[in-house]
């Protein structure tokens, strides 16, 4: 008899050690909530997204610490314009996530300007094209374009470049090492392969990628109703792929005038100041959301400070939908997650 009564007594004990430790009906209706607001979130983001690679390779332009030193020195080299007053950095400065946060840039001579934005080189050697009009097939064939360009950095022909790198003792050396198989390095070729080199080293992995690769709490819960309000608004009709963009070109201004709500001062016919083709006007290279948070001024124009704004805009132009403040803040929530680790930057001793 008394031994049932203490197991009656340590049964008691036990149902009121756990009467203790139970979550009340509102923390449980809370969680249960939670867990299904995002259940399947992560698997949908991973049929539609990709984990960045370390590096964006190319075949055809083989990547070696040499090269890519070499490709370093360059794209900070002021020696790459007419008068050695900008670099590459000078537009695409890496500090500021590859953009110099300017809706124009300012080009060599004092006082002229380019009149589109400066996309950040970040991540940027990933796109299946280069410049807003896709008119650069890799960044190989981008490299060599603003250095020849009379508003950029106006160097008067290829030679002129050639001949003055030539005379420079680390250059002498830097191009012989990166190419030792070459009888004269340096060439127009060689310096847009260093420099390409080097930008296929920028790539910056985010929460976002670490979301994608299965941790669930790379994200926070605003960050993932941001996404799945990203998702579910259409957004990922043109954002999507690895890069969330930077895989085609697309209109500007579907259903409306882009100008009408970017409010911009001039009208940029895209793709057709290229081709002259009817069908090519208004298209734009899709940009990339990666950094996107960092990176303003948006739009090929620089026409819209504001990430809200900018998610507004393209939700009414593109798939004709009015978002309110608050689902363009949830979104800019998610956005904010796609901000990157900023590259670690090579040595360049092996040339000086």
């Amino acid at each position: 008899m008394k031994k049932l009564i203490v197991i009656a007594f340590i049964g008691t004990l036990m149902l009121g050690c756990g009467s203790d430790t139970k979550k009340n009906p509102e923390e449980e209706q809370k969680t249960v909530k939670q867990t299904d607001q995002f259940a399947g979130l992560t698997e949908r983001a991973q049929q539609l997204f990709g984990i960045l690679p370390t590096v964006a390779e190319n075949p055809e332009n083989i990547l070696t610490d040499e090269k890519v030193a070499l490709g370093k020195k360059l794209f900070f080299d002021v020696r790459l314009s007419k008068d050695n007053t900008i670099s590459c950095n000078s537009c695409h400065n890496l500090r500021t996530f590859g953009v110099d946060n300017l809706a124009v840039s300012p080009g060599n001579d004092e006082g002229s300007f380019g009149t589109r934005n400066s996309p950040t080189v970040l991540n940027a050697a990933l796109h299946f094209s280069q410049f807003w009009d896709g008119r650069a097939k890799d960044v190989e064939e981008q490299a060599g374009g603003p250095i020849l360009n009379p508003v950029e950095m106006a160097i008067p022909d290829e030679k002129f470049l050639e001949d003055r790198l030539s005379g420079i003792d680390e250059y002498k050396k830097g191009f012989s090492i990166a190419f030792p198989d070459e009888q004269n390095p340096i060439n127009y070729t060689n310096i847009k392969n260093a420099l390409a080199a080097f930008e296929r080293m920028l790539i910056t992995p985010s929460p976002f990628d670490s979301f994608l690769a299965g941790n669930t709490d790379a994200l926070t819960d605003k960050e993932k109703a941001g996404l799945d309000k990203f998702m579910r608004t259409g957004c990922i009709a043109c954002h999507s792929g690895t890069l969330l963009g930077g895989h085609s070109l697309l209109k500007f201004g579907s259903f409306y005038n882009y100008w009408e709500l970017t409010k911009s001062s001039t009208i940029d016919m895209g793709r057709y100041e290229v081709t002259k083709k009817e069908g090519d006007k208004y298209m734009f290279k899709i940009p990339s959301l990666r950094n996107v948070a960092q990176t303003a001024p948006y739009f090929h124009d620089g026409s819209v400070e504001d990430l809200s704004e900018a998610v507004k805009i393209m939700a009414k132009l593109q798939v004709d939908k009015d978002l309110s403040d608050e689902d363009a803040k949830l979104i800019v929530s998610f956005l904010n997650s796609l901000t990157g680790e900023l590259p670690k930057l090579p040595e360049t001793k092996i040339i000086e």
